[in-house]
């Protein structure tokens, strides 16, 4: 029987890369010169600091920049609130998200049962959906259509076997 995975995944070594180039820039970047501009990543948490919330912003925007650039999808991106730090400074924590939430898996699965084509079934295994169904078209068109949805989450599907 045919099935393929739904999962959220993210590829930390391009993630690691794009926060090593970002890095990079503001150490050169003339507009961060003597702004104590710094980017900490611990694993997927990422600490911006610096003195403003207008440098925050340029921050943020060389982030994702790099992050686009090495194929990491912003929807799995979340910002924190931010703080004020030590020495009139600011700082946010940025979180990368990874995994299938219980509550999207469950929106996942309705959405297969209410608008796929007949015969398709998914269950929630883990941090991914199971998606099974008689034939390959039918798990194409599921597919097609979970792309099209707005799910607030990255989508991959792997482990498709026919």
């Amino acid at each position: 029987m045919p099935s393929f995975d739904v999962v959220s995944e993210v590829d930390r070594q391009e993630v690691r890369n794009a926060i090593d180039q970002a890095q990079r820039e503001i150490a050169n970047r003339f507009d961060f010169k003597n702004t104590n501009s710094s980017i900490e990543q611990n694993e997927l948490l990422i600490t911006l600091r610096t003195v403003s919330e207008d440098r925050l912003a340029a921050l943020r925007v060389v982030i994702e920049e790099k992050l686009v650039k090495r194929g990491v999808s912003l929807r799995g991106v979340d910002y924190g609130t931010v703080e004020e730090a030590t020495q009139n400074t600011v700082r946010q924590v940025v979180t990368i998200k990874v995994g299938i939430s219980s509550d999207k898996a469950r929106e996942i699965n309705r959405m297969i049962k209410e608008k796929g084509p007949k015969g398709i079934s998914s269950q929630t295994q883990g941090d991914s959906v199971r998606v099974t169904g008689k034939k390959r078209d039918d798990l194409q068109a599921v597919m097609s259509m979970l792309k099209g949805a707005d799910l607030e989450i990255p989508l991959q599907f792997n482990n498709f076997r026919d």
